[in-house]
């Protein structure tokens, strides 16, 4: 399969955590459907340290894995929040 586009989309979204509302990414979005999964390279602030857990409440919203060979974060149902 081919890889995500590098370069990406210009619209930013910001991700929060669900349970404290802390900001969590600044992250490239394409498309209007549900996050679902985020391509690390496509993230243009992180407010995390590790990027699996929220820095406020350590809540778990994602978990690390590779999707068509670039390293992505694929989120938990129901922690993050997008606007």
């Amino acid at each position: 399969m081919a890889k995500p586009n590098k370069k990406g989309p210009t619209k930013t979204v910001d991700i929060s955590c669900a349970k404290c509302k802390s900001n969590l990414f600044k992250y490239r979005k394409c498309g209007k459907g549900a996050l679902v999964k985020c391509f690390i390279e496509r993230i243009s602030q992180d407010y995390t340290q590790n990027q699996t857990h929220c820095p406020e409440c350590n809540n778990e919203f994602s978990r690390p894995t590779m999707i068509r060979g670039t390293p992505a974060l694929k989120i938990i149902g129901g922690k993050v929040l997008v606007k």
